[in-house]
C-alpha cells in the first residue's frame, strides 16, 4: 500500500512540475510560484493527493540530497576568475551586503517574533540567498544593463552557498544547547572549522579524483558525453555523502567545493554537463519545492500575525535597501539601477528546502515556537518576494527606466571595439560576440560585455538573448559571415533595427534586399575624406563634438512639454543644449522661437553630453 502511494506521489509531483515549468515558460515568471501553488493545493491541507509524511524518516534525506545537487549546480557555474575580478560593488554586496542582511533580518526576527539570538541568526542566514533558480528567470524578462544583471546573478549564485554554509553553522550551535539555546561565539568556532574544513577536503579529493579520471580516457569516444555527464552528478551525490558520512551537515560545503572545482576545470563536454545538470536540477527543484509546499501549513504562516508581516516588509524594504546602498556606492550604478537592486531580490529554494529540513528537527527537541517561526518567516518572504518583486519586475524596471536599448555587436575587431566605445559612453547596453580568444581578454580587460561564440551560429545568437535586442550589428570582417549573421538576427529572432558592416561596395544591394541597412566601408572612408576637403569647419566642429558633446535624436513623450513653443521652454532646457531639428509626419523642419512642440515628434538634441542627457530626461522623461 506505502508503495503504491509512493508510486502515485512521485507520478504527481513530477506531472505538477513540468506544468509549472510549461506556465512558467510561457508567462515568464519564475517557476517557483506555481511550484508553491501546487504544493500547498495537492498537499494535504489541499485536495490531499500527496502527504509527504508517506516518506517516513527518509525525507531528510531526500531534502538533503536535493539541496545537495541544487547547490553543486549553482557552484559549478561560478567562475573563479571572474569572482578575482568583480567589481568593488559586487564584492562589497556579497561581504558586506550579506552581513547586514545577516545581522538586520535576525535583528527583526529576535525583537518582533520573540525567540532566541541563535535562531535568530539562523533565519538571518538563510534570507541572505536570493537564488539562481528566481533571478535568471526574471532577467530573461527584464533586459537589464550587463552590469546590473551581472552584480544580481553572482549574487543569487554565491550567497546560495554562503547562506547553506552560515546556515549549518548556526544550526549547529543550536543542537550544542537545544533546551537553553545560549550561544557562545567562541563556539562557533571550531563548528565551522570542523565543517567547512571536512567539506572542503572533500569537495576537492572527490573532484579531483573525478578530473584525473576523465583525463585518463578511460571513457569510449562513442559513450563519452553520455557517460561523462553521469560521472559529474555521481560526483554531487558522492561529495555530499562522503563529507556527511564524516562530519554531519559538511555535504553541503562539499557539494559546493566540489562543484567550484569541476566547474572550473574545463572538463570535457561542458556544454552537455551543463545542459543535463540543469534538467536534473529541475527535476529536483520541481519536486523539492512541492513536498516543501504540501509540508506547509498555512495556520504556521497566520500564527506570525501582524508581527510577522511587519518583519517581512521591513526585510524587504529597510534591511534589502540598506545592503544595497552601503554596497553599491559611487558614480557606477545610477540611481534607478540601484533602486532596482533594492526592489528585486526574491528568495527561493535554499531558504525553503534548509529551513524544513531545520524545522523538523527543532520540533524533535520541543521547539515548536522557534520551528514555526524559522518556516513561516522564510516562507512569507519567498512567497512575498516572489509574487511581488519576480512578478512585478518587469513593470519596476520600465517605470525606474532601467531597460536601456540593447544592442549586440558581432565582431570586436576595431570597428566593432570603437562602436561599442561610442554608445557605451551614451549609456547603452552593449554586448560584443567574437571567437578570437585573445581579442576576448583584451576587449574585457577594457571594460567590454562579451561573449565567445561564433556569430553565425543560431546557438550562439540564443546565448546572446538576441530576441531582447533591438539592434544588431554586423562588424565582422567577412561579408559573407555579416549577411548570414543579418539573416538570422532578422529571420530567427526578429531584431527590429539590423546594421552590417560592408566590405566590398559591390555587395550592398544584398543587404539592403533584405532590409538590412549596410554600410559600405569604402563608401564611408570616400565621404570621410570628401567631407575634409568640401567642409573643412564642419568636420572639425564634429570630431570635437565627440570628445565632449553629442547629438541624440529622442521621441518627444513629456505631456509637459507638448503644445508648448521652443521659446517657452528654452529656460527649461539646460543651457548647454538645444533643439536643433524636429522630423514630423516625415518632414525635417528646424524649429524657431514660435515652433510648437507635439507630443510623437522626433527631436534632435544637439550640446555638451551632460546637457543632453538632463534634456533627454525632460522631454523623454520614460526612456
Amino acid at each position: 500500500m506505502i508503495e503504491a502511494n509512493l508510486i502515485t506521489i512521485f507520478s504527481v509531483i513530477i506531472i505538477a512540475g513540468v506544468i509549472s515549468q510549461i506556465i512558467a515558460a510561457r508567462f515568464s515568471i519564475p517557476s517557483v510560484v506555481f511550484l508553491l501553488i501546487f504544493g500547498i493545493l495537492l498537499g494535504p491541507h489541499g485536495i490531499d493527493i500527496l502527504n509527504p509524511l508517506s516518506f517516513g524518516n527518509a525525507l531528510n534525506d531526500i531534502v538533503g540530497i536535493s539541496v545537495a545537487i541544487i547547490i553543486f549546480e549553482g557552484a559549478f557555474h561560478i567562475r573563479i576568475q571572474k569572482l578575482l575580478k568583480v567589481p568593488i560593488e559586487t564584492a562589497k554586496l556579497l561581504t558586506i551586503g550579506a552581513g547586514i542582511s545577516l545581522i538586520g533580518t535576525a535583528a527583526l526576527v529576535h525583537y518582533l517574533l520573540n525567540v532566541h539570538w541563535v535562531v535568530s541568526l539562523l533565519v538571518g542566514s538563510l534570507l541572505i540567498a536570493t537564488g539562481p533558480t528566481v533571478i535568471m528567470p526574471i532577467l530573461k524578462v527584464v533586459p537589464v544593463r550587463e552590469r546590473v544583471a551581472t552584480i544580481l546573478e553572482t549574487e543569487g549564485i554565491v550567497n546560495d552557498v554562503t547562506a547553506a554554509i552560515l546556515a549549518i553553522v548556526f544550526f549547529e550551535a543550536i543542537l550544542l544547547n537545544p533546551f537553553s539555546l545560549t550561544i557562545n561565539i567562541y563556539d562557533l568556532i571550531p563548528i565551522f572549522i570542523l565543517k567547512f574544513g571536512v567539506g572542503l577536503l572533500v569537495g576537492i579529493l572527490t573532484a579531483l579524483a573525478l578530473i584525473n579520471f576523465l583525463r585518463l580516457s578511460f571513457i569510449p569516444p562513442s559513450s563519452a558525453p553520455q557517460l561523462t555527464r553521469l560521472l559529474v552528478l555521481m560526483l554531487a551525490l558522492a561529495s555530499y555523502a562522503i563529507s556527511n558520512s564524516i562530519t554531519p551537515g559538511s555535504g553541503i560545503v562539499a557539494a559546493a567545493a566540489a562543484g567550484i572545482l569541476s566547474g572550473n576545470s574545463s572538463i570535457s563536454y561542458e556544454r552537455e554537463v551543463s545542459e543535463f545538470k540543469g534538467d536534473i536540477t529541475l527535476l529536483v527543484l520541481s519536486f523539492i519545492f512541492i513536498i516543501l509546499a504540501a509540508l506547509l501549513d498555512l495556520e504556521i504562516l497566520l500564527s506570525l500575525g501582524i508581527s510577522g508581516v511587519l518583519v517581512v516588509i521591513l526585510i524587504i524594504v529597510l534591511v534589502r535597501s540598506l545592503s544595497v546602498y552601503v554596497s553599491v556606492t559611487g558614480n557606477r550604478f545610477t540611481l534607478s539601477e540601484k533602486i532596482f537592486m533594492m526592489a528585486v531580490a526574491p528568495r527561493g529554494i535554499i531558504p525553503a528546502s534548509i529551513s524544513m529540513l531545520f524545522a523538523i528537527q527543532l520540533q524533535s527537541f520541543g521547539l515548536f515556537h522557534e520551528a514555526n517561526v524559522l518556516v513561516g518567516t522564510v516562507f512569507l518572504v519567498i512567497f512575498t518576494t516572489v509574487s511581488l518583486e519576480a512578478g512585478l519586475s518587469r513593470h519596476i524596471a520600465e517605470y525606474l527606466d532601467v531597460i536601456p536599448m540593447r544592442v549586440i555587436i558581432i565582431g570586436g575587431g576595431r570597428v566593432g571595439r570603437s562602436l561599442s566605445a561610442r554608445l557605451s559612453d551614451r549609456g547603452e547596453s552593449i554586448l560584443i560576440i567574437e571567437q578570437d580568444e585573445s581579442q576576448i581578454e583584451s576587449l574585457s580587460s577594457g571594460g567590454f560585455s562579451t561573449l565567445t561564440g561564433d556569430g553565425t551560429r543560431k546557438k550562439t545568437l540564443e546565448q546572446a538573448k538576441t530576441n531582447n535586442a533591438k539592434i544588431l550589428i554586423a562588424a565582422t570582417g567577412d561579408d559573407g559571415s555579416n549577411l548570414l549573421i543579418s539573416q538570422l538576427a532578422k529571420n530567427e529572432f526578429g531584431v527590429d533595427m539590423i546594421f552590417s558592416r560592408v566590405n566590398n561596395p559591390d555587395n550592398v544591394s544584398q543587404f539592403e534586399d533584405i532590409g538590412v541597412i549596410a554600410v559600405s566601408s569604402s563608401h564611408a572612408t570616400a565621404l570621410a575624406i570628401d567631407n575634409i576637403i568640401e567642409r573643412p569647419a564642419l568636420t572639425a566642429w564634429m570630431t570635437e563634438l565627440t570628445r565632449t558633446g553629442d547629438v541624440q535624436e529622442i521621441t518627444l513623450t513629456s505631456s509637459q512639454i507638448n503644445g508648448k513653443t521652443v521659446s517657452s521652454i528654452a529656460s527649461t532646457l539646460p543651457s548647454g543644449c538645444l533643439i536643433a531639428l524636429v522630423r514630423r509626419n516625415g518632414e525635417d523642419i528646424i524649429p524657431h522661437g514660435d515652433f510648437v512642440l507635439e507630443r510623437g515628434d522626433n527631436v534632435t538634441l544637439l550640446g555638451r553630453k551632460e546637457d543632453v542627457k538632463l534634456a533627454i530626461k525632460l522631454l523623454h522623461p520614460h526612456n
